[in-house]
């Protein structure tokens, strides 16, 4: 199939640059609360025109979840939400099928953490790591046996020979590039040896960091502290990633963190992450 039928038949809402190429973007988000950012999310679909964006920690119920706003701009939206903390959702313009949520293994979790769909032929999945606190807490065995599931829940469920995206707030820099000042961060939360060796089993299931497709230096961050002006001094660490199996990543065109987002008033701690595929 060349990519205009590809167009027409699985994402007829995509916009076809050429008649060469269509493109399919993805990105994800760490809103920090959807509905203190819907103005801002809203404003920044319209522009970006991602084909989904994977969103983490809506921090709203399901019932409560603002539809109608994205609706406005063309979008539809799958959640699994939760009450002040946590929640997921994938924000697509076209259908999003085939949903789940949750890894649906026997560990009862009511941490709304994981949601994912087919999005114009590409399974996408929209995941928020759980941040682990301090080292060795109970939430930091927590965020270990999470990332456990989730390589558990790749194997039982999914084949890394197909188009996926694994996209989310990870809450783990994968290594010191990733970190502003990497003495400091030194064995401490969201850079532990553990912690890396978790991500780096599940990057074995069969998927490559897209941003690192394209950019190898450091210093590129995609969330800053709120405190002790970490934005305006970079004081950052890159923890949102886009993953991508080999036959999505041998499509990707670019990845990039839009940093500008992370400006201005009410802006989420986090910048938007995006990564641009060709069909």
């Amino acid at each position: 199939m060349d990519a205009i039928a590809w167009e027409e038949e699985c994402c007829p809402h995509r916009h076809v640059h050429s008649a060469k190429m269509a493109e399919l973007k993805i990105a994800t988000w760490n809103l920090n609360s959807i509905r203190a950012r819907n103005d801002r999310l809203v404003a920044w679909l319209d522009a970006n025109q991602p084909d989904v964006l994977c969103a983490q920690e809506t921090k709203v119920v399901d019932e409560l979840f603002p539809h109608e706003a994205l609706a406005s701009v063309g979008y539809r939206a799958v959640v699994h939400g939760q009450k002040t903390y946590n929640g997921v959702a994938l924000i697509a313009k076209d259908e999003i099928q085939n949903v789940v949520c949750g890894f649906g293994d026997s560990i009862e979790d009511p941490q709304a953490r994981f949601i994912g769909g087919t999005v114009c032929g590409v399974r996408v999945y929209s995941a928020y790591v759980p941040n682990g606190k301090s080292v060795g807490s109970e939430k930091y065995q927590y965020k270990l046996e999470w990332l456990a599931r989730l390589k558990a829940f790749l194997a039982r469920n999914e084949s890394a020979g197909t188009p996926l995206a694994l996209c989310g707030d990870w809450n783990i820099a994968p290594d010191d590039r990733d970190v502003h000042d990497p003495q400091l961060w030194e064995g401490g939360i969201l850079c532990t040896d553990k912690e890396r060796e978790a991500l780096k089993a599940i990057v074995a299931w069969g998927v490559t960091d897209t941003f690192r497709l394209h950019c190898e230096e450091g210093g590129k961050f995609s969330w800053w502290d709120y405190r002790m002006l970490g934005f305006p001094k970079n004081k950052g660490l890159r923890i949102d990633h886009i993953y991508a199996t080999d036959i999505l990543k041998e499509r990707c065109l670019g990845s990039v963190i839009d940093r500008e987002e992370r400006k201005g008033k009410g802006a989420s701690d986090h910048a938007p992450v995006i990564a641009t595929f060709e069909a």
